[in-house]
């Protein structure tokens, strides 16, 4: 029995499902191209024109005479109409005259057709076919924000990667063009995927706490959750003073100094304000009488304003000046090293050598100061962007592209710096990342958000993508919240996150011609995120270990 004998029939056309009935499914195939849940099928209608759709399931339903009908609903993606495919299922004539599983060329046609070469980047393949390679419009890929979303285990690092790969070329040698991306590495996975990318960990990074916006300082040095106006009013104060005293120039421009204002300032002399009105003597106004002959006629002293009570605040401040762990932050580095130094080493422009890629090492920083380490990088991002923007303005106002060198952020396991919380200490990184979903396309500065926990992430900051690639999925909350974000004519496809194999992942949003479930290729060199083989290391011989060693390390931090 061949294709022309089987009996395939149209039998409903809703808005979003096609209800087809076969009388042999075996015979419903073609060579090249298995039958499945999310195969494809052409459905042809009176016009000409080709309807594609993607099988959701199968039925079996029993005729009278005994022998068995198959159902099979499919969700209409689209029309294959000379040779190009254009989205949506609305153009299907009644009745449709055939019904065929779609060839391995028409699939590619689907794809291909809807980009043009120039502007095609390819990191998977079609996870039903590996044939077929699945691109996206490389434009709004980058230019929009991108979130990949999987529980662990489910490939997450490796996609990143790829694509990070693949856009700046690396294919076993390192190949400098003009992107230029950023990675906030959490868990030390990602140098491993770029052995020639500038990398800066907690020993080589050095950023200047003055640069700190007035939340971030605030953020930073007090106990916010305290909400103790003494030690902000004395921070504060201490802050601008300190400014005035480094800045040479005159009383004017020393006025308009305030907290935000970005000028060096040394964090010692807050601490010897503080220090000063925490132990402050005052003159009460009366003198000692003759009868006190050690002290007669002298002024009588009292305790001041804020005598004994900025303690906690001056013990704070002290533990922090001395924790070698933050000696990025304020070691003797960070006082001299300058906004261009800083701004160079980050997006890795250092002299004489550039970089496509910067990955952060993120795991030596204190978990109470990652928010704001995160924070304050980002801004400088973003406030380059702008400023760069202005620049390009201001020199050609026809000028159409706001930065020729667009910078891609990603922030790998992001619910732990931009949470879904209201804590006073997510705040200033909140804010920093808010901002650039918000506004930073406008400036050449777009984000990729990683995480396992989709639903920990701010809303504001995850709603503002545009491309999703959700992995494996298992938390229900998880899904819930992924499955709320992205668009409502996905059909069943979502309902596979909990089933998608290692590096499966559903493809959604404008830089695909439809949405997609994809394998992702294979990285060209592997962030080291693979997991430790417990059981073959524990079959394994005793193995001594060099505490002192280990002492020694941990100590040196």
């Amino acid at each position: 029995m061949g294709m022309s004998d089987v009996k395939a029939e149209v039998v409903a056309v809703f808005p979003n499902k096609v209800k087809i009935v076969v009388d042999d499914l075996e015979n419903f195939r073609i060579a090249e191209e298995s039958l499945r849940v999310g195969s494809y099928l052409k459905i042809a209608d009176n016009e000409n024109a080709v309807l594609v759709a993607i099988i959701e399931n199968f039925q079996i339903q029993a005729r009278d005479d005994g022998s068995q009908d198959y159902v099979i609903e499919a969700f209409p993606l689209g029309v294959l109409r000379d040779q190009k495919f254009e989205r949506g299922g609305d153009a299907l004539a009644i009745p449709p005259k055939t019904v065929q599983p779609a060839t391995i060329d028409d699939i590619r046609l689907i794809y291909g057709s809807s980009l043009p070469v120039q502007d095609c980047f390819c990191f998977s393949r079609l996870a039903t076919n590996k044939e077929v390679e699945v691109p996206v419009d490389g434009n709004k890929f980058f230019n929009k924000h991108i979130a990949v979303v999987g529980s662990t285990g489910s490939g997450k690092s490796h996609t990143v990667a790829k694509i990070v790969q693949k856009a700046v070329g690396a294919k076993g040698d390192y190949t400098l063009n003009n992107s230029h991306v950023i990675i906030f590495d959490i868990h030390s996975e990602y140098r491993a995927a770029f052995p020639e990318a500038n990398f800066i960990d907690s020993a080589s990074l050095v950023l200047p706490y003055w640069m700190l916006s007035g939340e971030e300082l605030e953020e930073f040095f007090l106990d916010t959750e305290a909400n103790d106006h003494n030690q902000r009013n004395v921070f504060k104060d201490a802050v601008i003073q300190s400014r005035k005293a480094h800045l040479t120039g005159g009383d004017e421009d020393k006025n308009r100094i305030h907290l935000d204002t970005p000028l060096p300032f040394d964090i010692r002399d807050v601490l010897a304000h503080a220090n000063y009105r925490n132990t402050e003597m005052v003159d009460s106004g009366e003198v000692y009488a003759a009868s006190n002959k050690e002290k007669a006629g002298q002024p009588k002293l009292t305790h001041g304003s804020l005598y004994g009570r900025l303690t906690n605040f001056v013990n704070r401040l002290e533990s922090k000046i001395n924790d070698r762990r933050l000696d990025f932050f304020l070691g003797e580095k960070s006082k001299s090293i300058s906004f261009e130094e800083t701004l160079r080493s980050i997006l890795g422009y250092s002299t004489g050598k550039q970089h496509n890629v910067t990955v952060i090492d993120l795991s030596g920083v204190p978990f109470e100061v990652l928010s704001i380490t995160v924070s304050l990088i980002s801004r400088l991002i973003f406030e380059h962007g702008y400023f760069y923007k202005r620049l390009r303005c201001a020199a050609d106002p026809q000028e159409k592209i706001n930065n020729d060198a667009p910078i891609l952020l990603v922030y790998e396991e992001a619910h732990k710096y931009v949470p879904n919380s209201e804590l006073s200490k997510f705040r200033a990184s909140k804010m920093s990342i808010e901002r650039i979903a918000k506004e930073g396309r406008k400036y050449g500065v777009t984000l990729l958000l990683a995480s396992q926990r989709p639903s920990e992430i701010s809303e504001t900051i995850f709603s503002q993508c545009n491309n999703f690639i959700a992995m494996r999925l298992t938390n229900p909350v998880d899904q819930g919240y992924v499955r709320k974000l992205l668009p409502d004519s996905l059909g069943t496809l979502i309902d596979k996150m909990p089933a998608f194999k290692q590096g499966e992942a559903l493809l959604v949003g404008e830089s695909i011609a439809l949405p997609s479930v994809v394998q992702i290729e294979v990285c060209t060199v592997a962030p080291a995120s693979t997991d430790i083989p417990y059981w073959d290391l524990w079959q394994q011989q005793w193995k001594d270990l060099a505490i002192d060693k280990i002492r020694d390390e941990w100590l040196r931090r």
